[in-house]
């Protein structure tokens, strides 16, 4: 027993920690403030990079998700691929490196989660048409001589109000289901950085979705990683430290 309350009391101390997002600048870049939030621009021959963090925080062992946005300073287009961007962890002395979730990604798992909320809600349909359909039925219950009687009496009326009321429920629940399921893949298909050739002087961006970072023994100790992006024949590496208290 007390192993099990230590590991819930660590579960939710690891919640409770939030982390920030801070970028180390390199030559060619330059650390900024955009609407209270730390930012950074990468400039290169042929083209600028900027990026910031798409939430103030981010929950210990959740996904980092940053904004970006890619300027093409040429008069020719430029190249810019999801699958050539590279992420990598600096743990000790290794470098480990970390997913970057594309938009086919993003879309496979809200898909996944959709089948699974749909049999929920079916489930939740389920019982409440049995539910409904148990309404008709009344009870009570009288004393004679010490013993006690049940009288069961059915009303088709009351049992066709709530079966009525069940199927609007019913009908409302999934079609919410239904509605934030599109919103959701609406918001990725609007949001999500993706493969994009930038014509000359065109600007780019959208977010990009970093699987989280490895854990260290410390809840609140830094993590560091770097974010690679290549647009054209520029590649911008971006140092991140990502560190929390509790």
């Amino acid at each position: 027993m007390r192993s099990v309350i230590v590991v819930a009391c660590a579960l939710a101390c690891g919640a409770c920690v939030q982390e920030t997002v801070r970028f180390e600048g390199k030559p060619g870049q330059q650390s900024l403030v955009r609407d209270g939030r730390p930012a950074l621009i990468s400039e290169k021959k042929t083209s600028l990079v900027m990026i910031r963090p798409a939430a103030r925080q981010v929950a210990a062992g959740g996904r980092p998700v940053f904004v970006v946005g890619l300027h093409n300073l040429t008069r020719k287009p430029l190249e810019f691929r999801v699958r050539e961007v590279a992420v990598t962890q600096v743990a000790g002395t290794a470098s480990v490196p970390m997913k970057v979730l594309t938009y086919e990604d993003l879309v496979q798992e809200e898909k996944t989660k959709q089948a699974v909320a749909a049999v929920l809600v079916g489930a939740a349909a389920g019982l409440n048409a049995v539910a409904a359909a148990d309404d008709g039925y009344g009870y009570s219950w009288r004393t004679t001589n010490g013993r006690t009687y049940e009288t069961v009496s059915y009303s088709s009326v009351r049992a066709r109000t709530a079966q009525r009321r069940a199927m609007r429920k019913n009908e409302k629940m999934i079609d919410a289901a239904i509605a934030q399921g599109q919103k959701n893949l609406t918001i990725l298909e609007r949001d999500v950085l993706k493969d994009n050739t930038l014509l000359p002087g065109e600007w780019y961006g959208g977010t990009l979705h970093l699987a989280p970072p490895a854990r260290s023994e410390s809840a609140v100790a830094a993590k560091t990683y770097t974010i690679a992006l290549t647009v054209g024949q520029d590649r911008h590496e971006i140092g991140v430290v990502q560190s929390g208290q509790q």
